[in-house]
């Protein structure tokens, strides 16, 4: 007496599991790009920022007082060049007339390319100082969620402070990293290279719920000695804002989507001198040893490649007595739990 299955055709996807641990895709630290005096705090912690939103404002009235500064120094000399110009026009004038002698002229017209220079010279001055003017609204670098605030209002803070007004991650996508073993590694980066698309899901740490669905961004460039696995990375979206960094996930890796494959019963598949192999059950009852190579398996399927067609019965229990043409009787498991009911 022997158990057995069917023979069927359906698409089996291959899944490779790991244990995966999220991280923001960018990290920033918001510092202030002047010191100063912290005059307002535009954001609460935890929330979600834009880039390139005003966080914090430092006093801006010694900024502002550079900006008046170069900006009257570049009048100043925008009018003496002005001047040195209407000289060397009625010079040039009287040139003509031989009024004047021509030295006379070259040295006004010396003086004026002169005067040229620090006029460009002072616009770039005024420049720097409304760019420095401009530091004083903290902004954003990134978009993402926004930390713990560093300093509070009216702390002295400074560029060079290490721990900055508050850190920001960049948390849409999300990066998923984690270890694929060296067997597989090969099928992954040829999928890579051919700019496929490699699905990952993560999933919760009970493997209860999907937490988010995306696919493969990047891989490590060598295989770590110590483990015999590859790191990847994986880009999630995160637009509800479930995942956070540091967070570990179950991850499951799409390696191979068969479509239509062959497919047995994952218990129907034996091993032994000739390698891998099924026990088909004929019309007269005997059994077939048939020669099967494995591919994909997912949950109790296998996919296979061999001689064998779909409707087929296939033994999935009771294997260990068999020999090549043996006789068996297939026994029903549903029918045989239903008469030992009461």
């Amino acid at each position: 007496p022997v158990s057995a299955g069917l023979v069927q055709r359906r698409d089996v996807r291959e899944w490779v599991r790991a244990l995966g641990t999220l991280t923001a895709f960018n990290t920033a630290v918001v510092r202030p790009k002047v010191d100063g005096e912290l005059v307002a705090v535009l954001f609460k912690e935890g929330q979600m920022a834009k880039a390139g939103g005003v966080l914090a404002r430092v006093d801006a009235r010694s900024y502002d007082a550079q900006v008046m500064q170069a900006q009257g120094q570049l009048a100043k000399d925008s009018a003496q060049l002005a001047n040195a110009q209407l000289d060397l026009k009625r010079y040039e004038d009287l040139l003509a007339k031989g009024a004047i002698a021509r030295q006379q002229v070259e040295t006004q017209a010396a003086l004026v390319r002169q005067l040229l220079g620090t006029v460009e010279a002072g616009r770039a001055q005024l420049g720097l100082a409304q760019l420095q003017r401009s530091y004083t609204e903290v902004r954003a670098p990134i978009a993402g969620r926004l930390g713990l605030k560093q300093a509070d209002l009216g702390a002295l803070v400074r560029s060079s402070d290490p721990n900055g007004l508050v850190s920001i991650t960049q948390t849409h996508p999300m990066a998923a990293v984690f270890a694929v073993p060296e067997v597989q590694v090969s099928h992954l980066l040829r999928k890579l290279r051919a700019q496929q698309p490699v699905t990952v899901q993560a999933w919760s740490r009970d493997d209860q719920e999907m937490l988010a669905t995306g696919v493969v961004d990047s891989s490590d460039n060598a295989i770590d000695t110590a483990t015999g696995t590859l790191k990847v990375k994986a880009a999630l979206p995160n637009r509800e804002g479930r995942l956070f960094p540091n967070q570990f996930a179950n991850i499951r890796l799409l390696l191979n989507d068969l479509k239509q494959s062959l497919v047995v019963p994952t218990a129907a598949i034996q091993r032994g001198a000739m390698g891998t192999f099924v026990y088909v059950v004929g019309a007269d009852q005997k059994v077939t040893t048939v020669k099967v190579d494995l591919l994909a398996v997912e949950d109790d399927w296998q996919a296979v490649s061999g001689a064998l067609t779909p409707g087929q019965r296939v033994v999935t229990d009771g294997a260990d007595r068999l020999r090549n043409g043996t006789l068996v009787s297939v026994i029903d498991p549903n029918a045989s739990a239903g008469r030992q009911q009461p």
